[in-house]
C-alpha cells in the first residue's frame, strides 16, 4: 500500500480550481481608487497568482506558515467560563463542530455545552488551508486536543501556584481544579479572570490515549444541532443586512466567450445600479425580481469559439494530453519491476477500458455571499471551504492587501469540494463597490449546474497478467485526465507500471469528494472482479491472495461476513464488492442488486461498508458520514452525467439532473473497526470509493453484462 508515513497530505494535483487565480481580475485605475475609497493612501499587495501557494500567517497571530504556538491564538476561558475556540476549519454538514469540541472537551475536563467554537472567520482565526482531504480529524483535532491539554496544564499551575502546593496532586474535571487532599476547589473562570493564556504549546504534551477517553469516543450529540431543525440557524443564503441590496450576474452565451457588444440604457433606466467591468456584467436593486428585471433589460452579444460536446468527450481526453508533472498525491508515473516482461510471460492477461463522466456537486444550498465595504475594509460573509483563499481571491481582483479583508463562514449548506472558489464573494463585492451598498448575490440552482467547476472525467486503461494460481504479477494502469489520487494500487504486485496523464479539459474541473481516487478504485476494482472471474476465482479469496496490509484485509473481512459473501442467489439477484485506501482510511464495500432484464431496471437492495479509520472520535457521526458517502455515492455511480455541447450545459436543472431518491436507496449496513492504537484520521472521502466498483461487479453477477463506464445505468440497463 502507498500509505502516507505521516498526517501532512499534500494538495492533491487534481484540486484544478485552485491553480486558476481569482475568477475576476478587474482593471481598476489610480483614479478608481481614489474615487471609491476617498482621500487618504492606498497600499496594494502583489499576490501569488494562483492560491495554491497558500498565504502565510493570519488571524489573531502572525508568524510564519507554521501553526500558532501560543494558547491564546487558539483558545480563549472567560470571565463566565466559557471556552472560545478558534479554528480556520469550517462546517459543511460533516459535523465537526462536534466533534472538534469532543476533542477541547476531553483535554480541557470542561463540558462540551461551556464551549463556543468560532470557525472559518478570517479576522479571529488562525490560518487554515481550507476544509478538504479529510485533514479535519487529523490535524486540526490533534492541534486543538494538544492546545486544550496545555491549557488544562497552565491552568493546574496557577492552581498549584495560588494554593502554594504540588501540582501533581491536582485534580482537572468539569471545568474546575481540584484540590482532593486540601478539599478546595477553584473555577477554570476565577483562575484566569478573562486574561489571556499567552503561554506556548510544549514541544512534548502526553495526550489522553484512545482507550481512556470519556467525551470523545461515545456519540456526542450535534453541537447546535436544534437550531438546524428548527430553522433559527442562518446559512449564507439567509444573511441580511440593513439598507441590503440583491445582486445578479449577466452570464455569458458559452464558456470562454468575450462580450462584444452591451446596452444597459434600459436597466439603468430601471432604477438599479449597472456595473461593466471587462467581460463582468452585473445589477445590483433592491429585491431579487428587480435585479432580475434590470438583467433581462440588458442586452449582450458575446463571442466564443467552437467546444467539444460530451458526446465526443472519451476519444477528446485521449488526443489531448498535456505536458507537466505531477509532484504531489500519488504522483504521474510509477515503475516497479518490469512490467513489460511480466506481462509477456503472464498464464492469463487482461486488458480493459473504464469511463467516468463529469458530474455536478449539486449542494443543497447553491453559492451565497454578501459583502459590505466599509472605506477600504471588505466584509464578506460566503459559503466557502477555504476562508483564506477566498480572502486571497478577493485581494487579488480588488488589488487591495489581505488584511483589509474579513471574510466570514456561517456554517453552510454543503460543499461536497465545490465551494473551494469565491465567485459570489467577488460578485457581491464588486456589485457593493459600485452601489455604496451592501449587496447580496445567491446563485440559482441554473448558475450553480453551469458556472460551478465539476468533478473531472476520465478515461481509465488497465492490463494486468495473472499466474493459474492466482498471483498478479503484472500491472499497468493509465488515467486521462480525472487525476493520481488513489492510483497506486494497494494489492502487492512486483511488476507495475501506472501513469497519470494531464488532459486540457472542455469543462472547468476540480475538486469532488474523494478526487480521483473514486475513478481509479472504480476501475481497479472492476478490473480484480473481472480477472478473478477470467481465472474461476472466488473475488474474495482472489483479492485476499494478493493483499498484505493487515488493516485493509480486515476490512474486506469484516464486510464480508455482516454482508454474507458466499450465500446462495436468485436469478437475477447479484452480490460484488470494492473497496480501497484512501485519505488514511480503509474501506470494503459489498453491494446486493436486483436486475430485471426485460425493463432494464437495476434496483440497489443492500449495501454493506466496513470502515476503519483508527481510533473513532464520534461513532454515530461516523457512521452519518459513512452512510452519506454511499448515498451521494449512488448518483455518480448509476445516473449523474453533465451533458454539454459548444460550450453550453444542456441539462443544469434538477428536472433534468438525476440525483438519488428516496426510492433509490438501498438498506445501508455499516461496521465501523474501533483502531484505538491508531491515531484518528478523518472519513469524508474514503467511505465513497468501494461503493460505485460494488455496485458494477455486482450488476455482472446478476445479469451477465459488465459496464465499464460512469454512470452505469443512466437510461436503465443496456446489455452488450
Amino acid at each position: 500500500m502507498s500509505a502516507k508515513t505521516n498526517f501532512e497530505i499534500p494538495i492533491e494535483p487534481e484540486r484544478y480550481e485552485l491553480r486558476s487565480g481569482a475568477p475576476y481580475r478587474f482593471d481598476l485605475g489610480r483614479r478608481d481608487f481614489f474615487k471609491f475609497l476617498g482621500a487618504g493612501i492606498v497600499v496594494v499587495s502583489v499576490l501569488k497568482p494562483a492560491v495554491v501557494a497558500q498565504e502565510s500567517g493570519g488571524g489573531r497571530r502572525r508568524g510564519g506558515e507554521s501553526l500558532p504556538k501560543e494558547i491564546d491564538a487558539w483558545l480563549h476561558i472567560g470571565e463566565d467560563g466559557k471556552v472560545t475556540v478558534y479554528t480556520g476549519k469550517v462546517e459543511v454538514g460533516q459535523n465537526i463542530r462536534t466533534s472538534l469540541s469532543q476533542a477541547v472537551s476531553e483535554e480541557l475536563h470542561v463540558p462540551i455545552d461551556r464551549i463556543e467554537m468560532v470557525m472559518g472567520d478570517t479576522k479571529l482565526t488562525p490560518f487554515d488551508m481550507g476544509t478538504f482531504g479529510s485533514r479535519t480529524t487529523p490535524t486540526m483535532n490533534l492541534q486543538l486536543r494538544k492546545v486544550a491539554s496545555a491549557a488544562c496544564d497552565t491552568l493546574i499551575g496557577l492552581a498549584a501556584a495560588q494554593w502554594k502546593t504540588d501540582p501533581q496532586q491536582l485534580v482537572a474535571a468539569n471545568g474546575k481544579i481540584s484540590d482532593p487532599k486540601g478539599n478546595r476547589s477553584v473555577e477554570y473562570a476565577a483562575l484566569t479572570k478573562g486574561q489571556q493564556l499567552t503561554q506556548e504549546l510544549p514541544a512534548e504534551d502526553p495526550l489522553i490515549p484512545a482507550t481512556d477517553w470519556k467525551v470523545a469516543g461515545t456519540s456526542a450529540p450535534k453541537v447546535d444541532g436544534c437550531e438546524f431543525v428548527t430553522g433559527k440557524h442562518r446559512f449564507p443564503s439567509d444573511q441580511k443586512l440593513p439598507d441590503m441590496l440583491y445582486g445578479k450576474v449577466l452570464r455569458p452565451a458559452a464558456f470562454d466567450a468575450t462580450l462584444a457588444s452591451l446596452d444597459t440604457q434600459k436597466a439603468e433606466q430601471m432604477g438599479a445600479t449597472v456595473v461593466h467591468d471587462g467581460n463582468f456584467v452585473g445589477v445590483a436593486a433592491p429585491s431579487s425580481r428587480a435585479a432580475m428585471d434590470a438583467l433581462s433589460a440588458i442586452k449582450a452579444e458575446w463571442k466564443a469559439e467552437p467546444q467539444p460536446s460530451n458526446k465526443e468527450l472519451f476519444d477528446y481526453l485521449r488526443k489531448n494530453t498535456t505536458d507537466g508533472h505531477d509532484v504531489t498525491g500519488d504522483g504521474d508515473s510509477f515503475d516497479l519491476g518490469s512490467f513489460d516482461q511480466a506481462f509477456k510471460s503472464a498464464d492469463h492477461k487482461l486488458q480493459t477500458t473504464y469511463t467516468v463522466r463529469y458530474i455536478a456537486h449539486v449542494p443543497l444550498e447553491p453559492r451565497a455571499a454578501l459583502a459590505k465595504w466599509d472605506g477600504d475594509q471588505l466584509t464578506v460573509w460566503t459559503g466557502t471551504q477555504r476562508p483564506f483563499g477566498v480572502r486571497g481571491q478577493l485581494a487579488e481582483a480588488f488589488h487591495i492587501p489581505d488584511d483589509n479583508i474579513r471574510v466570514l463562514m456561517p456554517d453552510t449548506g454543503s460543499g461536497y469540494g465545490g465551494k473551494h472558489t469565491g465567485e459570489t464573494a467577488i460578485e457581491a463585492a464588486r456589485l457593493a463597490r459600485a452601489a455604496k451598498r451592501p449587496v447580496k448575490v445567491v446563485w440559482t440552482r441554473e448558475e450553480e449546474f453551469t458556472w460551478a467547476y465539476f468533478r473531472p472525467a476520465g478515461v481509465i486503461d488497465v492490463s494486468s497478467g495473472v499466474r493459474s494460481d492466482g498471483t498478479i504479477t503484472a500491472w499497468e494502469m493509465h488515467n486521462y485526465n480525472s487525476g493520481s489520487a488513489g492510483i497506486r494500487t494497494y494489492y502487492d504486485i512486483p511488476n507495475q507500471r501506472i501513469v497519470f496523464h494531464p488532459v486540457k479539459s472542455p469543462l472547468r474541473q476540480g475538486s469532488y469528494r474523494a478526487l480521483a481516487a473514486t475513478a481509479n478504485h472504480f476501475a481497479r476494482e472492476s478490473h480484480m472482479d473481472e480477472v478473478a472471474r477470467s481465472i474461476k476465482m472466488d473475488s474474495l479469496e482472489f483479492r485476499l491472495k494478493n493483499l498484505k496490509d493487515e488493516r485493509l484485509r480486515a476490512v474486506f473481512q469484516a464486510a464480508a461476513k455482516q454482508f454474507g459473501w458466499g450465500t446462495s442467489k436468485h436469478p437475477g439477484q447479484g452480490f460484488g464488492m470494492g473497496g480501497g485506501y484512501e485519505k488514511l482510511g480503509n474501506i470494503a464495500t459489498f453491494a446486493e442488486v436486483n436486475v430485471d432484464r426485460k425493463s432494464g431496471e437495476v434496483k440497489v437492495v443492500r449495501v454493506v461498508s466496513a470502515f476503519e479509520c483508527g481510533a473513532i472520535v464520534n461513532p454515530d457521526n461516523l457512521r452519518n458520514q459513512i452512510e452519506g458517502s454511499n448515498v451521494q455515492g449512488l448518483g455518480g455511480a448509476l445516473f449523474e452525467a453533465i451533458e454539454f455541447e459548444n460550450g453550453k450545459i444542456l441539462n443544469g436543472r434538477l428536472s433534468q439532473y438525476r440525483v438519488p431518491r428516496f426510492s433509490d436507496l438501498p438498506k445501508l449496513e455499516t461496521v465501523l473497526l474501533d483502531r484505538k492504537d491508531i491515531p484518528s484520521v478523518g472519513a469524508g472521502e474514503c467511505p465513497m470509493i468501494g461503493l460505485a466498483p460494488a455496485i458494477a461487479n455486482a450488476i455482472f453477477d446478476a445479469s451477465g453484462v459488465r459496464l465499464r463506464g460512469l454512470p452505469m445505468v443512466p437510461n436503465g440497463l443496456k446489455a452488450g
